[in-house]
C-alpha cells in the first residue's frame, strides 16, 4: 500500500475522537494502512507488578488510526494538504497541493552535521 505520510511528518487529524489535534508520525505501519502520532489516541494499560521491587500502575500509549483520518500538514503554508506526487530534479517528491512546496525536507544525519 502506498501511503503519503512519511515517520517525522506532522499531520493534522480530521476524524474520530481526536479529530482537530495535529501531531509527529511516530511510526507508519503500511500492511495495515496505520499511523502512530504524538498525542493522539492514548490508550491506558494496566501493569500488574512482577515482584516486590517492580511497580504497578497505568501506562498511556499512543495507539495506531487510520491513515485516512489524517492530513500531512505543510511545513511552509502551514495548512493541512491533501499530497501531490510529481518528479523533482529526477527524484520522487512529495507536493502540497495548496502552495506547491515540497513537503520531502532533506534530515540530517548525524554523518553530516559531523562534517560541516
Amino acid at each position: 500500500m502506498k501511503l503519503s505520510v512519511k515517520k517525522g511528518d506532522n499531520v493534522l487529524v480530521i476524524a474520530g475522537k481526536d479529530a482537530g489535534k495535529t501531531g509527529e508520525v511516530l511510526e507508519v505501519n503500511k500492511e495495515a494502512g496505520k499511523v502512530v502520532v504524538a498525542g493522539v489516541n492514548i490508550q491506558a494499560h494496566h501493569n500488574k507488578p512482577k515482584s516486590k521491587d517492580d511497580k504497578g500502575g497505568i501506562i498511556k500509549t499512543e495507539g495506531a488510526i487510520d491513515v485516512s483520518n489524517t492530513q500531512v500538514v505543510c511545513p511552509v503554508c502551514k495548512k493541512a494538504t491533501r499530497v501531490a506526487h510529481n518528479v523533482v530534479d529526477g527524484k520522487n517528491a512529495r507536493i502540497c497541493k495548496k502552495c506547491g512546496a515540497t513537503l520531502d525536507v532533506a534530515k540530517k544525519t548525524a554523518k553530516s552535521s559531523k562534517k560541516a
